[in-house]
């Protein structure tokens, strides 16, 4: 005995079909791709990251010539600032007002793209929506690096 699927049983299967693939596009939504969520390779230097950003040092953040005065930059989850020469401040990169990552520091302020908060470089608040200063991060100078402290 032969079964000859009608158009009703293509369809049915059809729709089964696609609702397994978009609960399995939904297992993952979310969740970054498995490469993003890996550390970058060191660089082929051993210096500077590969993203272009701050020289890297042993054990340290960053190099304190790497962090100009007036200005600052970010490393991982940490944004160090120099407000005044040879003032380090660190802080948390992550916006009082609702968690976003802070991704610039630019013109003197640490700026949030998410809300447009923007804090200056002690961490105070110069422009909201946040109300609270970002986290404070010790940091110290040990030779000419920057580390966690």
């Amino acid at each position: 005995m032969s079964e000859n699927l009608g158009r009703r049983d293509v369809l049915a299967y059809t729709g089964i079909a696609l609702g397994v693939t978009a609960v399995a596009g939904c297992q993952t939504y979310g969740k970054p791709p498995a490469a993003a969520s890996q550390a970058p390779p060191p660089a082929p230097d051993g210096g500077a990251k590969t993203d272009g950003g701050p020289a890297k040092t042993d054990g340290g953040l960053v190099k304190t010539s790497a962090v100009p005065v007036g200005s600052g930059v970010i490393v991982g989850e940490v944004v160090v600032t120099q407000p005044t020469a040879g003032v380090f401040k660190g802080f948390s990169t992550t916006c009082t007002h609702q968690g976003c990552a802070v991704t610039t520091v630019a013109d003197g302020t640490i700026n949030c793209p998410c809300h447009g908060s923007k804090f200056n470089l002690d961490g105070t608040v110069v422009q909201g929506p946040a109300k609270k200063p970002l986290a404070v991060k010790a940091v110290q100078v040990q030779g000419d690096s920057i580390v966690l402290g």
